[in-house]
């Protein structure tokens, strides 16, 4: 299928059933046949309209947030020449009338890319979770499906762990490692397609004189071609590009972090730094350097041993109510 990276490692899942080692995985991990068994799935090899009745009967009817481009996009979800905004409109609709309007599609040579992304099951699919559902043993799960015709989406990352479940369609992944980060030649971290940063170079037309960096992270790239039914493991932080290749495209993902929520996520404090300590003097953020690796990144359980017992206990827990009281702080100093 490509002529960069390595095929991601695979195993046999068709009897439905996670690996005993799934919530110890590092690495990346293709889940053959996982969820064959969905009716989803035996819905969609029936037919594109068998699979589409199948999702209106399931649908409750709530609006949902749809990304429209130009044939002349090519599927790919990006920013326009200026990067100043977008190459694509995203409006509210029906699921049902975009489910139809894509089925209208299968007959045009160059139909523009209709998308629509992360919607959460439970919220507008409720009537799927019962006969389409892996048990995933994590309190803060999140489970979603994305609808489309042809379409890529660019390298980024999640910070949670990711199993996406092949359900309509063929889909191709393209992974990167989070040591790839400066081969990838990112864009603004806060102004975005849909939420996370991406990368700006085209897989499919890659421009190398303009991107020369990124031919190593080709090189140290993995890929995989799902079928209706398989599924991917995408460890946190790992970079992945997803190509839809078929007329009607359909993913189940499910994300969960392995920390509690009110922790928050590690993006705003990237933000906050970047606002207070990349524009300062070398020397001052050489010295701030080292303070984030002595209490975030290289922090020890001995670093407050030098304090009495009940201080030592304070600073060393992190439960609820401290993250409550740092983000109170937080949120005070900040005014």
């Amino acid at each position: 299928m490509t002529d960069y990276g390595e095929l991601i490692k695979e195993i046999d899942c068709s009897s439905g059933v996670l690996p005993d080692n799934f919530y110890a995985l590092e690495q990346p991990l293709v889940l053959r046949g996982l969820v064959s068994h969905w009716p989803l799935v035996k819905r969609s090899i029936e037919s594109n309209q068998s699979v589409v009745n199948y999702l209106v009967e399931n649908y409750n009817g709530a609006p949902v947030s749809a990304f429209l481009a130009k044939s002349e996009a090519n599927g790919r979800i990006f920013y326009n020449e200026n990067v100043d905004g977008f190459n694509f409109v995203q409006s509210e609709v029906y699921l049902d009338d975009a489910l139809n309007k894509l089925v209208e599609f299968n007959d045009q040579p160059e139909p523009p890319m209709f998308y629509i992304g992360s919607l959460e099951i439970n919220k507008h699919l409720p009537g799927l979770l019962n006969a389409n559902h892996i048990e995933i043993i994590n309190d803060s799960v999140r489970k979603s499906i994305w609808l489309g015709n042809r379409s890529i989406v660019a390298p980024h990352f999640d910070f949670p762990d990711n199993l996406a479940c092949c359900v309509i369609g063929e889909r191709h992944f393209t992974l990167f490692p989070p040591e790839q980060l400066e081969n990838l030649y990112v864009g603004p971290l806060d102004f975005t397609p849909a939420g996370q940063a991406i990368s700006m170079v085209d897989l499919k037309q890659t421009d190398f004189e303009k991107y020369p960096k990124f031919a190593e992270a080709l090189h140290a790239s993995k890929t995989a071609l799902l079928q209706p039914g398989d599924a991917i493991f995408i460890p946190s932080m790992w970079w992945h590009a997803v190509e839809s290749l078929s007329t009607l495209n359909g993913l189940v993902n499910y994300w969960w972090r392995n920390t509690p929520a009110y922790l928050g996520v590690p993006n705003n404090a990237l933000l906050h730094a970047i606002l207070s300590i990349r524009q300062l003097p070398k020397q001052q953020r050489k010295a701030w350097q080292n303070i984030f690796n002595h209490y975030v990144f290289e922090s020890s359980d001995e670093m407050y041993d030098h304090l009495p017992q009940k201080t030592k206990a304070l600073q060393s827990k992190m439960d609820e109510t401290t993250a409550r009281k740092l983000r109170a702080k937080l949120l005070n100093n900040l005014k």
